[in-house]
């Protein structure tokens, strides 16, 4: 429906991404009439490239202590009303294939795109007016919010900022969400990327360009939080699904942890080798239990150029306790640009738990990314999308 049509609704939804959309047809299905409005040229962008086109829609064990938050408690009853088995009923009622990777991660079998169609599928049934391409002029409150477009103005009871945050830019994400909650008078707390990979200088970056491309298992540590995944070495420093986890929870000037041998006592095998192989090279006995270029890097780095036997304990022991916990300081990330999510948004001292409103603007929901809620890797992120989606949807 064009402008010409109507223009006031019950509820306005601003972003037809995840969120967006399970709460429009959430709310749809409960009769309400719904606008879902969004500048971009088709709904679900970001649905479509996410887990290479597959669509990595949700965990087998999103529970929450996968979520960051200034309020860890937060999330607990969206996540409970409406969990990961309630998503896989809705995919297999539209029977879309799909498979479990690696830690719960579930894929579709096909193109994510099937997972848009069955969103905008729910969304017609429900009756949603869906318009894309409108760019969003102005927003106020009066008795009723009016939302001004370039393409017309409508009004409505209450209004969902489901816009996301600043992650991929490229695919036309923006601070909107933010900068309407705070006119509104909502906090935010600080916002910066994660799930992104981590850069580095000086000498670590001269260790790690040689490496780029070279992968392996690790335990990546930062503050509390440790994951076991693999690392990759890249051309501006590391990335791989450790490094994106750990990087939800650093901050400028913080230390890492790199575990780059977790099943093995680094130092101990390395002694043992001197003994049993005493003519044998250190980066051949390295390769044992790492990438051989690494291996290398390592021993070219840390020992002087002589067979094990002739190096002194104290040099292997030092090797072995730097490749079992290497610590190093990032000097950034790859910024927004890279990064899968946003941490930080609205407060959510701001909101209800239970239904994602303002609590002293009666009638603004936020959900999904835009408020102060991480998902870790793997499909977290999407899940909670779904469960403050239906939260709102719910409500409005």
């Amino acid at each position: 429906m064009t402008a010409a049509g109507h223009t006031d609704f019950d509820v306005v939804v601003i972003g037809a991404g995840a969120a967006g959309l399970m709460c429009a047809l959430t709310a749809g299905g409960r009769g309400r009439r719904v606008l879902l409005l969004d500048h971009a040229d088709e709904a679900g962008k970001k649905i479509l490239i996410s887990g290479g086109g597959r669509c990595n829609f949700t965990n087998h064990y999103a529970a929450p202590e996968n979520f960051i938050s200034g309020n860890p408690h937060f999330c607990k009853s969206a996540l409970a009303r409406y969990t990961q088995h309630d998503f896989i009923a809705l995919m297999d009622k539209h029977r879309i294939a799909w498979h479990e990777k690696t830690l719960g991660q579930l894929f579709c079998d096909g193109s994510a795109k099937a997972v848009v169609a069955m969103l905008l599928t729910e969304c017609d049934t429900a009756g949603v007016d869906l318009r894309v391409r409108h760019r969003i002029t102005d927003i106020s409150r009066g008795d009723r919010f009016r939302v001004a477009t370039d393409r017309g103005d409508f009004t409505a009871e209450s209004l969902v900022l489901a816009s996301g945050g600043l992650s991929i830019p490229k695919m036309g994400a923006t601070g909107f969400a933010h900068d309407v909650a705070r006119r509104f008078g909502l906090p935010l707390s600080e916002v910066r990327p994660a799930l992104v990979p981590l850069t580095f200088t000086g000498n670590d970056l001269a260790l790690m360009q040689p490496l780029s491309g070279v992968s392996l298992d690790c335990i990546a540590s930062c503050d509390t939080a440790s994951f076991r995944e693999a690392m990759l070495f890249t051309h501006r420093g590391l990335s791989g699904p450790a490094i994106l986890q750990i990087s939800s929870y650093w901050r400028a000037g913080a230390e890492i942890s790199l575990n780059m041998a977790p099943d093995t006592d680094a130092a101990a095998l390395l002694l043992d080798r001197k003994r049993s192989r005493p003519r044998a090279e250190p980066r051949k006995i390295l390769a044992e239990f790492l990438p051989a270029r690494l291996a290398a890097a390592l021993a070219e780095t840390h020992l002087p150029s002589r067979p094990a036997g002739e190096l002194p304990d104290t040099a292997l022991t030092a090797l072995g306790a730097a490749i079992n916990a290497w610590r190093l300081t990032p000097s950034g990330s790859e910024g927004y640009a890279k990064a899968e999510v946003t941490v930080g948004g609205i407060d959510t001292t701001a909101l209800s738990s239970r239904t994602m409103a303002a609590k002293d603007v009666p009638g603004l929901y936020a959900i999904g990314e835009a408020v102060d809620v991480t998902g870790w890797l793997g499909g977290y992120n999407f899940q909670w999308a779904w469960s403050s989606g239906v939260a709102a949807g719910d409500s409005v």
